[in-house]
């Protein structure tokens, strides 16, 4: 009876753990240098380090007599990071070059397609729950973030006449944040947290995503490995909303104080996750003042909770005599589809940038440097890739690879460039990996459950030019001017 109290015991402690530490992107705490935020701008422009910031540390790293390397590491010492970087720039210009009319009809496409799910999931929301209600649902909601809102938000469509589809004011403020992409995380925050903090510190120790890190509590937990595994998949459907939305959410608001000239309170750690749970504790004081919970609600997952959970059953239930039951079951309906399409994102986001075999950095790197494209193709892997039905049904994200090496592109344009970066890779001797999402995923669910450890890249290596210590903005989005 003693054994099965301390192992009840310790799986409430893991649980609340989990519920306070979760991370698909915590919050690094270096924004409070040289961040900017200006929500009306179209892209954020990364700029160098002005040359007044030190950091000794810095210097010593680069100065550290290089590593002997591992086999699989061998080729690093090979490279030319000057030949790579001009052969991986003359691309991205020539792509830019071709970016015109079949882009724009190209992404009218994908959202044509998204909203023939979404027209069969609403028109089918208040039958009995049914897979095909379901399944429709969530590619609605899963298109409307990984494919338009992201790709939208970066400014993949800022160089051509594609309409609203602009950086700039899409999906901000709450009407054309109903009209254009309603999702868990408010747009402004994710533009801070995945389109800078992500995209420039890409596995390294400020990445915000950077999942070998925030599933430590799990990796060295005590819990035997089928325990563990529970706990993955305990996550998956609620992921988005109890993690990602209050977190992206933070981030928006420390970029915000750093604007303002404020100090961060004292009792708050600008690293921990900010969850549901962490929100609501009234012993986080700190978190609290900084993301004021009601505010959260209010401006993150109010416009989401009542425009699709409520006022759908609502418009259901006002039918007299069968309302009651139509309301119900489109409810069940939509919270299904919720379910559905945070599994469908942890399984082909989450993904990209987790495995034994990917790399992480000790370090910073100046965008567009030969070091800086190396480092998004090596932390980061594709997936089966080529034709708009496959991609639709990865969300174009089995394109991770040429979406950290151009973040501006189009969706069709980085179906072009795949092969002709693959191509480059191959003649510098940069590994490039692509394989199927699930192989990713088996590998991604290894690094949080500690079976195994991502490769640390020897940034001694690369050229001294290309360091950095952090990086300045111009606005919110994340995508560079080109």
């Amino acid at each position: 009876m003693m054994m099965k109290m301390k192992q009840s015991i310790l799986s409430l402690h893991l649980l609340s753990s989990t519920a306070s530490a979760w991370n698909v992107g915590p919050s690094p705490s270096i924004r409070q240098q040289n961040q900017v935020l200006s929500k009306r701008s179209a892209v954020a422009i990364p700029l160098d380090i002005p040359t007044s910031v030190e950091n000794d540390v810095f210097k010593t790293e680069i100065t550290t007599p290089k590593s002997t390397l591992d086999p699989e590491d061998a080729w690093i010492t090979n490279l030319d990071y000057e030949a790579f970087r001009n052969d991986v720039n003359a691309l991205g210009k020539e792509l830019l070059q071709e970016t015109g009319e079949a882009d724009v009809q190209h992404l009218n496409k994908i959202v044509q397609w998204r909203d023939i799910a979404g027209a069969v999931g609403l028109a089918t929301v208040w039958i009995s729950p049914n897979p095909v209600t379901v399944a429709a649902l969530s590619t609605w909601i899963y298109s409307s973030w990984t494919m338009i809102g992201h790709h939208v938000c970066h400014g993949g469509y800022n160089r051509v006449d594609a309409g609203k589809f602009k950086s700039r004011n899409f999906a901000l403020g709450v009407v054309n944040r109903v009209k254009d992409w309603l999702d868990a995380m408010l747009p402004e925050a994710w533009n801070v947290e995945h389109n800078r903090l992500h995209h420039y510190r890409l596995s390294e120790s400020k990445d915000p995503d950077l999942v070998q890190r925030n599933l430590e509590f799990l990796r060295s937990s005590p819990l035997p490995m089928p325990a563990k595994y529970a706990v993955v998949a305990f996550f998956l459907p609620i992921w988005k909303w109890f993690y990602y939305s209050p977190n992206t959410y933070k981030e928006l608001k420390i970029s915000e104080w750093n604007k303002e000239g404020r100090e961060l309170p004292k009792d708050f750690n600008p690293e921990e996750a900010a969850t549901i749970v962490s929100l609501l504790d009234p012993s986080r004081a700190g978190l609290r003042q900084v993301v004021n919970p009601v505010q959260f609600f209010i401006e993150a997952l109010g416009p989401l909770l009542l425009a699709r959970f409520i006022a759908i059953p609502a418009m259901l239930a006002l039918i007299p005599g069968v309302g009651g039951s139509l309301a119900l079951n489109a409810l069940i309906n939509l919270v299904l589809a919720d379910f559905l399409t945070n599994i469908h994102a942890f399984i082909t986001i989450v993904t990209n940038h987790a495995g034994e075999d990917l790399y992480t950095f000790d370090d910073c790197v100046k965008p567009k440097t030969g070091s800086f494209y190396v480092r998004q193709i090596v932390a980061s892997a594709n997936y089966a890739a080529g034709s708009d039905a496959v991609d639709f049904s990865h969300g174009w994200l089995n394109y991770q690879i040429e979406h950290h090496v151009w973040p501006d592109l189009s969706m069709l344009q980085y179906q072009r460039a795949a092969p002709k970066l693959k191509a480059i890779c191959e003649k510098h001797g940069v590994p490039y990996i692509q394989e199927s999402v699930f192989e990713r995923l088996r590998k991604t669910v290894d690094i949080m459950i500690g079976k195994t450890t991502m490769r640390e890249f020897p940034t001694e290596y690369e050229p001294p030019k290309d360091k950095t210590t952090t990086v300045t903005w111009t606005s919110t989005n994340g995508a560079i001017d080109g």
